[in-house]
């Protein structure tokens, strides 16, 4: 039974993508406690405008942007061939392991550290190991729940949207139904994210809240213009993979019982 289930294209085809839309979720709520700055990291000099009353804005984000758009491109090819079942699964299942896995960080900041641990990161300039690593990987409960809902929420926006396109052009328009789709969940997932964790829970301004989230999504929305070639590519390569005839199955069904 298990030989067949895994030499299955179709499966086989789910788990990879599944695999990568799973593996880039939980890389980005883990390294996203880092901020970086854009225009530093490209050596050029930094934007400083200004927005919604809030000044000297440039593009400081968080490192967990960089994963992200494999997440919405898996995101659409999923969709294309599994429909917004398949994406509703995977989605449900990731922010499963996400809790999952602050639970076990939760309880792996809580393990009294050895004594010899605490000061071996002296020479590398960390004096305590265990007030680093409980900085590091125990992200707060605000970031931890905004971070799930708008996940969700923005999965859920993109296969609606990525559905109703399809609907409305066929196999044709890759790009619109793929970029329009990321765009809309993107903004979803910006907002949310930054208004449940800083502004329910921090009390930060609605202004300077607003201006941080657009200030991300500006970005977001320029990586999700120069990721549609990515798209294409992906595409070729699971038609290739398929073939012509499974494949036209497989999009007919995904859009005909997708939900």
């Amino acid at each position: 039974m298990i030989s067949y289930i895994i030499k299955d294209k179709s499966t086989r085809l789910f788990i990879i993508l599944g695999g990568f839309f799973i593996a880039n979720t939980l890389i980005a709520e883990v390294i996203g406690v880092k901020i970086f700055s854009l225009e530093d990291s490209l050596g050029i000099q930094k934007a400083d405008f200004s927005l919604l009353g809030v000044e000297h804005l440039s593009f400081n984000l968080t490192v967990g942007v960089l994963p992200w758009p494999i997440v919405f491109i898996m995101t659409d090819i999923i969709n294309e061939y599994y429909g917004v079942k398949g994406v509703r699964f995977l989605s449900l299942l990731t922010a499963a392991l996400i809790g999952f896995m602050f639970v076990v960080f939760f309880f792996a900041i809580e393990l009294v550290p050895s004594d010899f641990w605490i000061a071996s990161g002296a020479a590398n300039g960390v004096p305590d190991m265990q007030a680093a690593y409980k900085q590091i990987v125990g992200q707060g409960m605000n970031i931890i729940v905004g971070s799930i809902t708008a996940f969700l929420i923005g999965q859920i926006a993109d296969a609606f949207v990525f559905r109703k396109i399809k609907k409305l052009t066929g196999e044709k328009r890759i790009w619109a139904r793929a970029t329009i789709s990321t765009l809309v969940s993107q903004l979803i997932d910006s907002y949310v994210v930054i208004f449940i964790a800083f502004y329910i829970y921090q009390d930060w301004s609605l202004g300077r809240v607003l201006a941080l989230a657009t200030t991300a999504y500006l970005y977001k929305f320029l990586v999700a213009i120069l990721c549609t070639p990515v798209v294409y590519g992906i595409h070729w390569l699971a038609e290739r993979y398929l073939g012509k005839d499974l494949s036209a199955q497989m999009k007919k069904a995904a859009l005909e019982k997708g939900e």
